[in-house]
């Protein structure tokens, strides 16, 4: 199929030079040619092919100078959204979102965390109660990445109170430029602010935006963060990229710090996080072959608490350097960007990601379950209709 898929990026060049053709237009252009991701189906940016056959249309484009979609503006839509409409929702709603959400048109962010419902997600409060040929929303949401820049979120939100927490819960798709839709920024260690907390005052959501049926939401939410923990902790990498590059560098350009002891750990770290960059190669090429599984809450755990140790030990390394921080002005960035900053917003960002796309101590609840095949963990209120359960 090699053949024909580089005969197929070749027509889409010819077609619509790089250079010639408006930014946007051509990512419509390769989305409309089965290009984007093309595992996907046919009609929706993608052929139908291996996930695997990505690489070869994704090289070609870059050696022909053809835009980005600039994925790292759009993580929550193209590594937990498209999944989970493609999945779980109708004809219609692939073919109204999909394709604004890959071109980066429509920013997408998660309303799922609320302030008593947190690791325990199948709490949450925030009601969705029929209205019309719709839904009425109320509740707030919190630790939103992006909502400031979103135009789109995927929603979840409890439709019978009646119901136990796990069964009473309903997944919509929810326009943030609706009224009642009111964002406020949560400013963060770092300095910066992009996190949000989100309230919803009597927001109105068509029933033609509700993924996946009426009181299935914990099904439908199980399956985007299990997506999202592949997308955080699963992305693909060459060797000695991201946070153990940036040690690695340190300790290259600065050898008067170095210690018999530090180098020892940092040959640990390193060799471990080769060992996760591999992993999360196995991983991708078993997600080529099916839906994702608990085995992504591994390689988020792993990523956590890589993360946190390169950059102490970084700022180990840098000694009284270290402390010194370039900018505390209150922004709201687009996206996380560990790589592009100093040593300090490296090590104060990384404590978050222990905590962000579920706990440490959540995911390993996950893989003693579902991964080990362990006894579950004792839930008193797990058949108690939700509106009996004391908060």
């Amino acid at each position: 199929m090699s053949a024909e898929l580089r005969e197929r990026v070749a027509t889409l060049l010819a077609e619509h030079d790089p250079a010639a053709t408006d930014r946007l237009d051509f990512l419509r252009a390769r989305y409309d040619a089965g290009l984007a991701w093309v595992w996907f189906p046919e009609g929706l940016g993608g052929l139908g092919l291996a996930r695997a056959d990505q690489g070869i249309v994704d090289a070609l484009l870059a050696e022909a100078g053809a835009p980005s979609n600039h994925p790292e503006r759009n993580g929550i839509g193209l590594g937990m959204a498209a999944p989970t409409i493609l999945r779980f929702g109708t004809e219609e709603q692939k073919q109204r979102f999909l394709r604004p959400l890959w071109t980066g048109e429509e920013i997408w962010c998660q309303l799922f965390s609320e302030p008593g419902a947190g690791s325990d997600l199948a709490g949450l409060a925030t009601r969705a109660v029929p209205d019309g040929d719709g839904w009425m929303v109320n509740g707030q949401k919190v630790w939103t990445s992006g909502a400031h820049n979103a135009r789109l979120a995927i929603l979840v939100a409890r439709t019978d109170p009646d119901a136990p927490k796990h069964r009473g819960l309903t997944y919509f798709l929810c326009d943030m430029t609706d009224p009642g839709v009111d964002v406020r920024p949560l400013r963060q260690i770092t300095g910066e602010a992009e996190f949000n907390e989100v309230f919803l005052n009597d927001v109105r959501i068509p029933d033609s935006q509700r993924l996946g049926d009426v009181g299935q939401g914990w099904l439908v939410a199980a399956a985007t963060l299990d997506n999202e923990r592949v997308a955080i902790g699963g992305a693909a990498a060459p060797r000695e990229s991201g946070m153990i590059a940036k040690v690695a560098q340190t300790w290259r350009e600065q050898p008067e710090r170095r210690t018999a002891g530090l180098h020892e750990r940092l040959v640990e770290a390193w060799v471990d996080a080769e060992v996760a960059r591999v992993t999360g190669i196995r991983l991708r090429q078993k997600l080529a072959q099916g839906q994702p599984g608990p085995e992504g809450s591994a390689m988020k755990l792993v990523f956590a608490g890589l993360a946190q140790r390169l950059s102490g030990m970084e700022l180990e390394l840098l000694a009284e350097d270290g402390l010194r921080y370039s900018d505390w002005t209150m922004v709201r960035p687009d996206r996380v960007d560990f790589t592009g900053r100093d040593a300090g917003y490296r090590y104060l960002r990384a404590k978050g990601n222990s905590i962000e796309g579920g706990t440490s101590e959540i995911l390993r609840n996950v893989i003693a379950e579902r991964v080990l095949g362990l006894p579950g963990e004792h839930r008193v209120d797990k058949d108690v209709p939700w509106k009996e359960i004391p908060r």
